[in-house]
C-alpha cells in the first residue's frame, strides 16, 4: 500500500480535507496521521522520505531540488486548489511526478459568481443602487439592457469561461467570446460566437474577464477597449488583475462614468492605498471572493480524493497538469 501525507498551510488543510475525506483516503492508501505545515516541511524530512503521495492545497512547498531530495519516493501531488505554478517545477516533471489540481472544480464557484454579477449588471443594478435613494425609488431612471437579446462577452474560454457559457445558455441572450486558442467547434457547441477583441468590447453589454495571467495577456485590457464599450456597460474581472492595465482603465472609467467595473481581483492585491480604484464611484471592489470559499473548498478536496483513487487503480487521470499545459494556464 502506498503512503500519503497531508502537506500544506495547516488552516487550509482542515477545509480541503475534512474528517470524512481523510477516512476515505485511509481506505485506499496509508495516510500518515496528522498534518505537515508547508512552511515547516524541512522539520519533517525523515517522514517525507517514506511518502509516495501528497494531498495538498494552498501553501504547498515548491518542488525544488531540496524538497525532491527529501522525498525520493514521491510519485504524485494531489492539489485541492487552482494554479500549480507556485510549486510545480521542471525538476518535478523530469522525475515523472504526477501533479493533479482541482482547478476545474475551482472554476465552478467563479462561474457561479460571474453569472450572478452578469445578470445584475444587465439590470444596471450597481448604478441604480446609488441613484435610488435620491430618485425616491422612481422606476428605472437609467437605461437597462435587460436579459433578452443582449450580448455578454467572455474574454477567454478556459475552464471558467466555458462554465460561464454553460450557465448563460439557459438565458435568451447572445454569448460571444474572444480566445485565439479556443476550439471553434467546441465554442459553437457551447452556443458561443467567436469575435475579435475589439468587437467583444464594443458590442457587449457586459464583458467578463476569464483570461489567465501569461505574458501575452498582461495589460491586455487597456483604456481604449474600455472607452469603446457601450453606454451603461459593465466590465467584470474575476481572473487576474494583471490582465487589466490599471492606469489606463482608471483614466477611461473617469471619462466614462456610465461604465461600471466590478473587480474581484487587482494587481497588486489589494490595490495600493493611492490607487484610483479605491475612489472611483463607478468601481466596485470585492476581496477575491469569486473562487472557492467555505464549504466550496471541500469540493476541491473531494475531486482530489477521487483523482487519487484513479491513480492508485492505474486509471487515466482527469485533472493532471502537464508541463506543457502550464504555458497557457493561470
Amino acid at each position: 500500500m502506498q503512503t500519503a501525507v497531508l502537506l500544506a498551510q495547516k488552516d487550509q488543510l482542515a477545509s480541503a480535507y475534512p474528517a470524512a475525506l481523510r477516512e476515505e483516503i485511509g481506505r485506499s492508501v496509508e495516510l500518515i496521521p496528522g498534518e505537515i505545515d508547508g512552511r515547516e516541511w524541512e522539520r519533517h524530512a525523515e517522514l517525507l522520505a517514506g511518502v509516495d503521495l501528497i494531498f495538498s492545497t494552498w501553501g504547498m512547498p515548491r518542488l525544488d531540488a531540496r524538497f525532491l531530495a527529501a522525498a525520493p519516493r514521491l510519485k504524485a501531488v494531489f492539489y485541492a486548489a487552482g494554479t500549480v505554478k507556485g510549486f510545480a517545477t521542471p525538476e518535478a516533471y523530469a522525475r515523472g511526478i504526477v501533479i493533479s489540481s482541482a482547478w476545474v472544480a475551482n472554476a465552478i464557484p467563479v462561474a457561479e459568481y460571474s453569472l450572478g454579477v452578469i445578470l445584475l449588471s444587465l439590470k444596471r443594478f450597481w448604478s441604480h443602487v446609488s441613484v435610488a435613494p435620491a430618485e425616491k425609488f422612481r422606476h428605472a431612471s437609467l437605461p437597462i439592457p435587460g436579459c433578452y437579446g443582449t450580448k455578454v462577452g467572455l474574454l477567454s474560454l478556459g475552464a471558467v469561461g466555458r462554465e460561464v457559457a454553460k450557465l448563460l445558455s439557459g438565458f435568451e441572450l447572445e454569448v460571444q467570446a474572444y480566445d485565439p486558442h479556443a476550439d471553434p467547434e467546441k465554442a459553437a457547441a457551447l452556443g458561443v460566437t467567436m469575435v475579435g477583441l475589439k468587437e467583444l468590447f464594443s458590442e457587449s453589454d457586459v464583458v467578463s474577464i476569464h483570461a489567465p495571467w501569461i505574458p501575452e495577456t498582461e495589460n491586455m485590457v487597456g483604456g481604449d477597449l474600455v472607452r469603446s464599450m457601450k453606454q451603461g456597460a459593465t466590465l467584470l474581472n474575476t481572473a487576474r488583475g494583471s490582465v487589466v492595465n490599471e492606469a489606463e482603465v482608471c483614466r477611461a472609467l473617469l471619462e466614462r462614468p456610465d461604465i461600471t467595473a466590478i473587480l474581484d481581483v487587482t494587481h497588486p492585491e489589494p490595490p495600493l492605498p493611492d490607487s484610483p480604484l479605491r475612489t472611483l464611484s463607478n468601481v466596485i471592489l470585492t476581496p477575491h471572493i469569486a473562487g472557492s470559499l467555505g464549504g466550496e473548498i471541500a469540493r476541491m478536496g473531494r475531486w482530489m480524493v477521487d483523482e487519487m483513487k484513479r491513480f492508485v487503480d492505474g486509471q487515466p487521470l482527469r485533472h493532471s497538469v502537464s508541463q506543457e499545459m502550464l504555458a497557457r494556464m493561470a
